[in-house]
């Protein structure tokens, strides 16, 4: 792959490119946060915003704070590691181009492992560690204390030592309704060569201790990952809670909602007329992402089989599923919805249904605003005499939040060959070949956008899911009559929806002359509404994506009645 000329320097090298005139600033560690040479990323942070440490406001949104990242490769301690012209950097591409003024400082080391594949590749990657893929979290990542400094002409060098490490994360303890299972995958370790661990977050019904011979459906809410089940609370809400501002959903005092509505969730979870089912939100996080898309990939390795063969029979066991296709279920957003859609395709006798919101793209002749296959830029459209830069993101209104331009360059300030831990990177790890490096072949040059039109054709046979539902309706669309279920709001913040009405367009053939049987399942789009409307029409989406574990459930349940099959249990859960 072709890196963003941050390749890794020598310290010499690294040395000779810093003006003697400019301002500096360097890094080291000492060696009592490490004594052996450490690999990684180092993140260099600016921030004018004195409300919280530079580490906790560094994203794609507008408020984002600046970020610089410098690729390190056995990182002795107490050597230091200068901060380049040529390092990228987010939302200013480079230090020179920092306005003068005082900035809280911060430095973070993103730590690498050293992976030798299953493929004989050797990569380095930061390993998961409980958190969830956010660097900025990672238990073991070395990091400065902030303090102010001036960044101007004539300003003093600045000198940032790494003297700090993020402490391990406290696991989240079970509790009567809200249980976890770990397990390590066979399949995975074998791929990337040291032990890997899938995990689950499982949520059990009422009654589940004291009725020891009764057997639950399960519905897999697919989702990024979670420690959690952030949308159940099993105390009543907090009175003293201080209200917080939903920038998203324009919403004051949105973390009461939260806690108002996951309180409601609980009251009727334990309601004596509810149903009894398992709700099971899967932790599959892994050097690449917080998670998985949960399909085998050539980068990430076989997740799918992972967890349809190692960890769900793990959770049904433990958990008493009735670990039958009739009985399962999968739904989810975003991520979560192109998992729900990709899951209920690629294992269609595992799962008797899925709901599919705002669902990422389904179809790349709409990757986003992009048509991989037909396009030749990801970053702009070339007109006669301008080109136009394509937006990433948008908010209610149809203003561009950032450009796809931007968000390649916040990705590629967090980390080279494809190591961002964010959207398009995964989506390359994902849905690409590897290259000969070891690393995901790219979907696009990051520096000029120039679409690799050969990694898009690999997509194409691979991931692109309406391609592929084109191609095997006659032999699949048979096992998905009556389970697909989509939703998106007509306005999504990630212009989803354009992929969506691709699907639609084909699905609407089925069930024509010479188009196979038809679907049977339904696609509905939300007026107006943004990322991640997930089909209920009465509730704004602020509320609805609280509801996730309830709201599907009359359709589930026909579903359930219409097509179990003869001596199917029908009653061991009903109680």
């Amino acid at each position: 792959m072709r890196t963003l000329s941050l390749a890794v320097l020598s310290l010499l090298t690294v040395a000779a490119l810093v003006p003697s005139q400019a301002q500096t600033i360097t890094v080291t560690f000492p060696a009592t946060q490490s004594a052996k040479p450490l690999d990684g990323r180092l993140l260099i942070l600016l921030s004018n915003d004195p409300s919280d440490e530079p580490r906790q406001q560094i994203d794609d949104s507008p408020r984002s704070q600046q970020i610089f990242g410098i690729t390190v490769d056995a990182w002795k301690p107490g050597q230091p590691v200068f901060l380049t012209a040529s390092a990228p950097g987010y939302p200013h591409t480079t230090f020179p181009d920092v306005p003068p003024g005082d900035y809280t400082i911060q430095a973070v080391l993103n730590v690498y492992q050293t992976f030798h594949l299953s493929t004989g590749k050797t990569i380095k990657l930061a390993p998961d560690r409980g958190e969830g893929q956010h660097w900025n979290l990672a238990p073991g990542n070395l990091l400065s204390k902030p303090r102010l400094i001036h960044i101007g002409p004539g300003s003093p060098p600045i000198a940032v030592d790494l003297t700090d490490v993020i402490p391990p994360i406290t696991p989240e303890p079970d509790t009567k309704y809200i249980r976890h299972i770990r397990i390590q995958s066979a399949l995975l370790t074998k791929f990337w060569g040291t032990p890997m661990y899938l995990g689950a977050i499982v949520m059990v019904p009422e009654g589940f201790d004291t009725h020891a011979n009764a057997h639950y459906p399960e519905m897999v809410f697919e989702d990024h990952y979670a420690s959690g089940m952030m949308d159940f609370r099993e105390t009543p809400p907090d009175p003293n809670l201080k209200p917080d501002y939903s920038e998203r959903f324009h919403l004051a005092g949105y973390n009461r909602i939260a806690q108002e509505e996951g309180y409601k969730n609980f009251q009727t979870w334990t309601a004596p007329n509810t149903p009894r089912y398992l709700v099971i939100k899967l932790q599959h996080a892994n050097p690449y992402y917080d998670d998985s898309y949960a399909v085998n990939s050539a980068n990430l390795g076989p997740y799918g089989d992972a967890i349809e063969t190692e960890l769900m029979p793990a959770i049904e066991k433990q958990f008493r599923g009735l670990g039958q296709g009739w009985a399962r279920f999968l739904y989810g957003g975003s991520t979560g919805g192109w998992e729900s859609i990709a899951v209920q395709m690629f294992y269609p006798d595992h799962y008797n249904g899925a709901f599919i919101a705002c669902p990422d793209p389904v179809d790349f002749h709409a990757y986003m605003t992009t048509d991989l296959y037909k396009d030749d830029n990801m970053m702009f459209i070339q007109g006669a005499n301008k080109r136009i830069e394509q937006p990433a993101m948008r908010d209610y209104l149809g203003h561009t939040l950032i450009s796809v331009r931007d968000n390649i360059a916040y990705e590629a300030a967090l980390g080279d060959r494809g190591r961002s831990g964010e959207q398009f990177d995964i989506w390359q790890a994902v849905f690409s070949p590897a290259g000969s490096d070891g690393y995901p072949e790219p979907i696009f040059d990051k520096q000029t956008g120039v679409i690799n039109h050969t990694t898009a054709a690999y997509w194409h046979d691979h991931y692109d899911l309406n391609a592929i539902l084109q191609r095997d309706w006659l032999t699949l669309g048979p096992k998905l009559q009556g389970k697909l279920h989509i939703y998106v709001g007509s306005d999504d913040t990630y212009f989803l929806n354009n992929a969506v009405y691709l699907m639609e367009d084909f699905l609407k053939t089925t069930g024509t002359p010479g188009h196979g049987v038809p679907y049977d399942g339904e696609v509905k789009y939300g007026p107006r509404a943004e990322h991640c409307w997930n089909g209920d029409p009465t509730l704004p989406n602020a509320y609805s994506r609280l509801h996730y574990n309830q709201m599907y459930l009359p359709q589930i349940l026909d579903r359930i009645q219409k097509t179990a099959p003869p001596n199917a249990d029908l009653t061991s859960w009903r109680y």
